[in-house]
């Protein structure tokens, strides 16, 4: 288990930065920030084991929550949120790359992974790699409405993570969008395991599974 404690920093007073920095006991040098899907917050299980994990491997690790859920504690984040939460992204990137050196990386599960990705399109250079658990390719059984408009333009490397049962885009779906990615990326196909990715039967060994993945992925 990694040491973590409550991260505020209200430099950026639009959009501060609110979460749970884990601090690893011998620090590498590389940091991650780490963001939740739209209906959870950033204790969701899914975000503390893996952030446990890397931090255990060394990387400094904030876990933070977007501006939409600083703002109600429940509930999807409001049509139009979405420029704002990645404003609330780039605030938590400044605020974590003041106070380490190394690598600085950027994911989320679902929506966060969206927003983190909308962003680095947007801002080529912000971070060194992206980690997507769970990219919403499209909404559950509307398999046209892709969320890919911004693929094109994404110059960051990417390691996507998803469940072979994620009814947001299945692995065949996945690997025909990605080819639309010019950056380097790569998908880690997660047996057994649906939208949520986290579940009893891999609890214990997916975290590892992720870090090992991302850490060569980076090399």
């Amino acid at each position: 288990m990694s040491n973590w404690e409550e991260y505020r920093d209200d430099t950026a007073k639009e959009t501060p930065v609110r979460g749970f920095l884990h601090r690893p006991a011998e620090a590498g040098g590389d940091s991650l920030v780490l963001t939740h899907g739209a209906g959870a917050n950033c204790d969701a299980p899914v975000l503390v084991a893996i952030a446990d994990a890397f931090c255990a491997s060394g990387l400094t690790v904030l876990r933070c929550d977007l501006p939409f859920r600083q703002l109600r504690p429940s509930g999807p984040p409001p049509r139009g949120s979405g420029e704002r939460d990645q404003q609330g992204l780039a605030a938590a990137v400044a605020s974590v790359r003041a106070r380490t050196s190394g690598r600085l990386f950027l994911g989320g599960h679902s929506y966060g992974g969206r927003q983190s990705s909308m962003l680095a399109a947007d801002q080529p250079g912000l971070v060194d790699a992206l980690l997507l658990l769970s990219y919403p390719l499209h909404p559950p059984e509307r398999p046209l409405e892709l969320r890919t408009t911004h693929f094109p333009h994404l110059q960051t490397p990417a390691l996507f993570v998803s469940g072979v049962r994620d009814g947001f885009g299945s692995t065949e779906e996945l690997v025909a969008a990605l080819k639309a990615i010019p950056a380097r990326n790569e998908l880690l196909t997660v047996p057994s395991a649906g939208h949520e990715l986290l579940n009893k039967r891999n609890r214990d060994e997916l975290p590892g599974k992720i870090v090992a993945a991302f850490q060569s992925f980076v090399t």
